[in-house]
């Protein structure tokens, strides 16, 4: 069964590579694939945002007893990361390039450093504090495997 850190870090790397093609297309005047691109990347990254708020979270919160402590202040930067991917969109529909491009850079740099704190103290944490659990996270995150 692949750790927490793997799999959650795994959905970070397919988010940036979702949105290096959508910055690419954009720089290159290519709005069809910048729609697809945006399309892919909010649907890639909501979905771990749900999979973290959703499963991850609730979970490392009942079995270390950890409430105000990281998932706190992760949850709050997920609400900054959601409003800049809209803003992004907006700009992508309204096919304004220098919208796009420097909103992106912002959301990315946020995100960059959002996912640092995630993968050297959340995730590490949540292995330890979750080893035991994984079967149960399993039921809560659509594709984090199961131990069959």
């Amino acid at each position: 069964m692949a750790s927490i850190s793997e799999f959650f870090s795994a959905q970070h790397r397919t988010c940036d590579k979702v949105f290096e093609e959508m910055e690419e297309a954009v720089s290159a005047g290519d709005w069809p694939q910048a729609e697809s691109s945006y399309r892919k990347l909010k649907q890639d990254t909501l979905q771990h945002l749900s999979n973290e708020e959703d499963g991850l979270f609730p979970l490392f919160e009942e079995k270390t007893g950890m409430q105000g402590g990281p998932t706190q202040v992760m949850r709050s930067e997920h609400v900054e990361l959601r409003e800049l991917l809209q803003r992004i969109g907006d700009a992508v529909q309204a096919r304004d390039r220098n919208e796009v491009l420097g909103t992106a850079e912002t959301f990315f740099l946020f995100l960059q450093q959002h996912n640092v704190k995630e993968e050297q103290v959340l995730y590490p944490m949540a292995d330890q504090a979750l080893q035991e659990s994984l079967q149960e996270l399993s039921a809560k995150v659509p594709g984090f495997p199961s131990s069959d």
